[in-house]
């Protein structure tokens, strides 16, 4: 059974990023040889303690905003605070679930609210750099009902 009851308190960590223009990053960045860049964005939300689903239109839409489709996703990091998130979404978007979170996710970090979103991208950046870059995607859930996603590029610069 999935409730919204069993969220972890929101003070418990914070991360950030600094977003910058390209010309900007070389005095921010120990690597500046490799250019990452936040290309979509989707938000959705869906009915109280029915949030496997959120992600899902959360996660389509920031791929529309990209203008790419999933196919063309080398690496996907999410929130799943239930193994279900991750079956619901592999199925929906017709992907091996096996592919997704290949460095772990937010369960084995005992579902931490305020650091989630940002140390997934932060790992799923560092994966991209790893393969050599291409798009990579991060959705998740929140509060019950809820979902955010982001595309990013990662390339040499």
């Amino acid at each position: 059974m999935i409730t919204f009851g069993n969220q972890t308190h929101p003070a418990d960590g914070n991360a950030s990023a600094i977003l910058c223009r390209s010309e900007e990053v070389a005095s921010l960045t120990a690597r500046p040889e490799i250019k990452v860049e936040v290309l979509g964005f989707g938000q959705a939300r869906d009915d109280l303690a029915f949030m496997p689903a959120a992600p899902i239109e959360a996660a389509k839409r920031a791929l529309a905003v990209a203008g790419i489709d999933i196919q063309q996703v080398k690496a996907i990091k999410t929130h799943n605070p239930f193994a279900v998130n991750d079956v619901a979404f592999a199925k929906a978007m017709n992907i091996d679930v096996m592919t997704m979170n290949n460095y772990g996710c937010s369960l084995i970090w005992g579902h931490p609210q305020g650091p989630t979103g940002m140390r997934a991208i932060i790992e799923l950046i560092e994966e991209l750099v790893i393969n050599g870059g291409g798009y990579g995607l991060f959705t998740g859930c929140a509060a019950g009902d809820t979902g955010m996603a982001v595309v990013i590029k990662v390339s040499d610069r």
